[in-house]
């Protein structure tokens, strides 16, 4: 077993009780099999205990990396974990490891887990982690928006009143922010983060990231919300940027700079349409307002 804690013996140190197992929170991958790490597939081979969220497709992922289950499974999803978190415990007592896997990611981002790791920690058991692919970095770092401060904020409230109090408090939130989303309901917020936030409000949509039909979608939260109406398919991660105090000369001159760089696209054989698209989804600015700026006159430097 690798190091582990141990509970103490009564006060007079006359009984000890035997060394506790680990819990490990390993992260599984969220698309492709070949982020599957060696550290991971050997874990997951040798657990002689493994808590997952979906027992099906953990042992369809197994599979998958040629991997046959040792341990004793677990199903450990949402409803079941009040349920599973006293017999994880004491398997852990027992001096078991227990891998503790969810259907894609890191165990307790928006996923099962965050329960078990607070009793296991309080119980003076051994919690480490294996790392691994997450959609929330994932996305952060592709999206190309800052990422020196961001936050995660999960799944938003599916309740009207409140989802509209949530953005309300957010549309002021400096940090860069990430927000995961159904594929049916992603239309629906997009465009309610448009009127929270303004249609120009920079922001990335992720679909399927890793997988074989990956898609990043880049510009104001207005184009993205018309573009999110046609029906989105697959895991959604957004990213939007912080909300900013730019001034209404930094703001001319963000436009005057995607306008020279639309001119100088055209003058290496892009189309205008096309120089216009790309530029204004990489500044994140609308298409309309790099359009005209690109095409009314400009006194020359």
């Amino acid at each position: 077993m690798r190091g582990r804690a141990e509970f103490p013996g009564d006060p007079t140190g006359d009984t000890q009780l035997p060394a506790a197992g680990t819990l490990i929170l390993a992260a599984s991958p969220i698309g492709s099999l070949d982020d599957a790490s060696g550290r991971f597939t050997a874990e997951l081979a040798a657990a002689p205990v493994i808590a997952a969220e979906d027992t099906t497709r953990l042992r369809r992922l197994a599979s998958r990396l040629g991997i046959k289950l040792t341990g004793r499974v677990y199903s450990y999803w949402d409803a079941a974990e009040a349920r599973r978190q006293d017999q994880l415990l004491a398997e852990l007592r027992a001096g078991r490891d227990v891998l503790l896997v969810t259907d894609a990611g890191m165990p307790g981002v928006s996923d099962p887990g965050y329960r078990l790791t607070a009793a296991a920690a309080a119980a003076g058991i051994r919690v480490t982690v294996l790392p691994g692919p997450s959609a929330v970095t994932a996305a952060l770092a592709v999206s190309g928006l800052p990422s020196d401060r961001f936050c995660f904020e999960g799944f938003p409230p599916r309740g009207g009143g409140e989802r509209a109090r949530r953005f309300a408090e957010l549309a002021s939130e400096p940090r860069t922010m990430v927000f995961f989303e159904s594929p049916r309901r992603a239309g629906t917020t997009l465009r309610e983060l448009a009127a929270a936030f303004g249609e120009e409000r920079r922001a990335v949509v992720c679909r399927e990231l890793t997988k074989t039909h990956e898609e990043i979608r880049r510009g104001p939260l207005g184009e993205l919300a018309a573009w999110a109406d046609g029906g989105l398919r697959g895991e959604i991660t957004m990213v939007v940027g912080g909300a900013t105090a730019a001034s209404p000369e930094a703001r001319a001159a963000e436009v005057s700079a995607a306008a020279a760089e639309v001119d100088r696209r055209v003058a290496s054989g892009s189309s205008r349409k096309d120089a216009v698209a790309a530029v204004a989804a990489e500044a994140g600015l609308p298409r309309r307002l790099v359009y005209e700026a690109a095409v009314s006159p400009r006194a020359s430097s």
